[in-house]
């Protein structure tokens, strides 16, 4: 076969077709700055703005889009429809995926019992919010429609008391917010995140909310801890009350809330029942925790637990063995489990577009705000109607004189663009109202039908005379205002779901926790790696795993219900029950102890110490040859507080910690070769944790003390060479025949 000749092989090969994009294959450099600026900021922008933050009416605008799309396509007062219709319908102001639009209602509905007012009422499976397991169907398989509650999200919405924007594609309109009759952002919760912000909102009594809402708007002074006691959740539970926490909380806009879950021992059958869990958490996650508990040895009444959630609601059964306390038992799952959690406040609403954290009082004054722009809206809105009717109504008057004259002018007139000009000319009347007399039927040009529209006269004149009372006095909106608050508590309000319990009744029924007592063996690496190992683990492997060039510093044979004392590079100490650590084998690295206790960036555990009673003393060897002794009890707390700062002197580095329980013989080694050989008892003992200590090693310039450790009988030949009557003393060079001994000291 013949070869193609070259030039049509060259016309086969690929083209580049970067050649015919303009500046393509071009790198440029771009300061981070401008693509942060151009490209990052206004999607942060967007995420806050429009998608993560509630605004004043307590709406996110994926729920506001669900919402009114709801409100347009009739489910007020219609029956339910499929779900599936209303994602389909909303995608035409939220343009998002199905599954996220669908995720957004199941929320809102009943049938999750997620909010303490649904907005949804629905039929199917939603799931439930209080479990992870229980997963709502497919929109296809449910029907939903609005509750009569939402009612007052919407009323007079279509009186312009709120502003309307085009949608996406600028096929319809949507609504900026919701003129809501009550403070719906406090009474269901809200949580959103954003970029470098995020919001959380408790949900409150509605009753509460709307009564205090009223005492603002009669006392802008008005406590409103006095009549809205704190948060109330649609799981129930309890709330532990600290009035001055709850202050802050109200007052900043941020803090904790204490939740509890609560429970009843049935007798009969030696179980404890839960009904009720705080809203932070899922009964998997409760029961997840229990289960491990028990499987460690830290709780061991427990015989069984299982869900026993069915259509009558969340049940967690905990099943006790013989002789336990439970009332005990549940002290200690309090501490240890999910079943008391804490609710995290953030109080971050968008207010005419720009992020606020406020206050409950001061979202509540925002809100009064609000409102009375809405109702002046609708006020004004009325006005003008009622005033364009009257105006119409003027025209009436003037036919009614001669209603054979408006016939005459009409039938007379022979260009139909001439009709309304004659009408205005003959009765005196504007282009409006000739157009309204023009579009009158013929049927209609009777005295009785010009009687009767002309009998509203009167009533508008009076009904306009009173909206523009109301538009010129603010007592009478506020009037206004609070009738429709009293209407919605009257319609929905409810008592409250969440109970009240006082701290110090909480305190009274607090006990002490029974930590189990068995033989441990404890170490400690110089990476700060720790391991808690028994006896009977040990014997079947004792080779430990270290990270590359970390070895063990300390060694203990204890039992699990001893201290641990974790001092650190940053002059601080963190306690520790050894219960909290988990039991491991010489085979695994161990916990992490900065990380295991949280402590700061760049901090880390270089010497432990064991303790039951507190008893004894630490040494303190400083390179600058002080050492200071303080007593163990210094650092025993009544509280159960984990950090303690200046645990030791920062005046100079560290070189060597000692927990000692009677006084004995050290080891000094400085940094010029020369030792001393010291016993603790001439160091006078300190309760002032970060005294500096006393001078015990004189150091030449540029020398530093570099180890003290414990002296062992038999360690020096001649070990008066190195113990002096005075201190502070130089030491001695070591001897020939001690040196092999000592190189490994050092």
């Amino acid at each position: 076969m013949a070869r193609k000749p070259k030039k049509q092989e060259e016309e086969k090969l690929p083209v580049d077709n970067r050649a015919h994009i303009q500046g393509a294959g071009i790198v440029e450099s771009q300061l981070i700055t401008d693509t942060l600026e151009i490209n990052y900021m206004p999607y942060c922008m967007s995420v806050i703005m429009s998608r993560a933050i509630p605004e004043i009416d307590g709406f996110k605008p994926s729920h506001r889009k669900l919402l009114y799309t709801m409100y347009k396509m009739g489910l007020l007062n219609g029956a339910r429809t499929k779900s599936a219709n209303i994602v389909g319908s909303t995608m035409k102001l939220n343009p998002h995926g199905d599954a996220a639009i669908y995720e957004t209602m199941v929320r809102l509905t009943r049938g999750n019992e997620a909010l303490l007012h649904p907005y949804v009422d629905s039929k199917g499976n939603f799931g439930k919010a209080y479990s992870k397991n229980m997963q709502y169907a497919a929109s296809r398989y449910t029907e939903a429609k609005l509750e009569s509650f939402c009612a007052e999200l919407f009323r007079d919405i279509d009186k312009d008391t709120v502003d309307f924007v085009p949608n996406y594609d600028n096929t319809t309109t949507e609504p900026t917010l919701f003129p809501v009759t009550f403070p719906s952002i406090l009474v269901n919760s809200n949580m959103g995140i954003a970029v470098g912000m995020a919001s959380n909102i408790c949900s409150f009594n509605l009753r509460e909310v709307c009564e205090t809402t009223i005492a603002l708007i009669k006392n802008p002074e008005h406590d409103v801890l006095d009549t809205m006691l704190a948060p109330d959740f649609r799981g129930g539970g309890q709330v532990i009350y600290d009035r001055q926490k709850m202050a802050e909380v109200y007052a900043t806009g941020r803090g904790p809330v204490r939740l509890r879950a609560k429970y009843a021992y049935d007798k009969s059958n030696n179980c404890i029942d839960i009904k009720e869990i705080p809203a932070t958490t899922t009964c998997e996650a409760i029961i997840d925790k229990i289960i491990d508990l028990a499987k460690t040895g830290k709780v061991r009444e427990i015989s069984d637990v299982r869900d026993e959630t069915d259509k009558t609601g969340l049940k967690i059964t905990i099943d006790l063995k013989r002789g336990a306390d439970p009332e005990k038992l549940m002290q200690t799952l309090f501490k240890k489990t999910p079943l008391e959690d804490t609710f995290t406040c953030n109080f971050n609403v968008l207010i005419a577009g720009t992020p606020m954290v406020l206050g409950v009082k001061d979202l509540l004054l925002e809100w009064i705000a609000y409102r009375t722009e809405c109702v002046q809206r609708r006020v004004y809105f009325d006005l003008n109607r009622a005033r364009d009717r009257l105006h119409l109504l003027k025209a009436l008057q003037k036919i009614l004189l001669d209603i054979d004259k408006a016939i005459r002018i009409v039938r007379e007139t022979e260009e139909e663009s001439q009709v309304v000009p004659n009408l205005m000319i003959g009765f005196g009347i504007d282009q409006i109202q000739a157009e309204y007399v023009a579009e009158i039927k013929l049927r209609h040009l009777n005295r009785e039908y010009i009687l009767k529209r002309l009998q509203d006269v009167e009533q508008l004149e009076k009904d306009i005379a009173d909206m523009e009372d109301i538009l010129a006095h603010k007592a009478r909106i506020k009037k206004i205002i609070v009738d429709e608050l009293s209407d919605v508590v009257k319609k929905f309000g409810h008592d409250r779901r969440t109970e009240i319990i006082y701290e110090a009744d909480d305190e009274v029924t607090d006990f002490e926790e029974e930590i189990p007592d068995y033989p441990v063996l404890l170490f400690f690496t110089r990476e700060g790696y720790f391991k808690k190992i028994t006896p009977q683990s040990w014997r079947m492997g004792n080779n430990h795993k270290l990270k590359e060039g970390d070895e063990i510093i300390a060694s203990f044979e204890t039992t699990n219900n001893v201290d641990l004392l974790f001092f650190t590079n940053r002059q601080q100490v963190y306690k520790a029950k050894c219960n909290d650590f988990e039991e491991c084998k010489a085979s695994v690295l161990g916990d992490f102890v900065a990380s295991r206790l949280k402590m700061d960036e760049g901090e880390n555990a270089i010497f432990m110490a064991v303790t039951k009673d507190y008893g004894g003393q630490m040494l303190f060897f400083f390179e600058n040859g002080k050492v200071a002794k303080v007593e163990l009890a210094s650092y025993e707390t009544k509280t159960n507080r984990k950090k303690l700062l200046k645990a030791y002197s920062d005046k100079s580095e560290i070189a060597s910690f000692a927990h000692i329980t009677e006084d004995g013989e050290f080891v000094l080694t400085s940094s010029n070769g020369r030792i001393l050989l010291m016993n603790s008892a001439v160091i006078a003992s300190k309760t002032t944790k970060d005294t500096q200590g006393v001078a015990v090693m004189k150091l030449k310039k540029g020398h530093r003390l570099l180890s003290a450790v414990a002296y062992k009988d038999g360690q020096f030949v001649k070990p008066a060479r190195y113990r002096t009557k005075t201190l502070p003393s130089a030491g001695a060079t070591i001897s020939p025949e001690d040196t092999g001994e000592q190189i490994s000291l050092v």
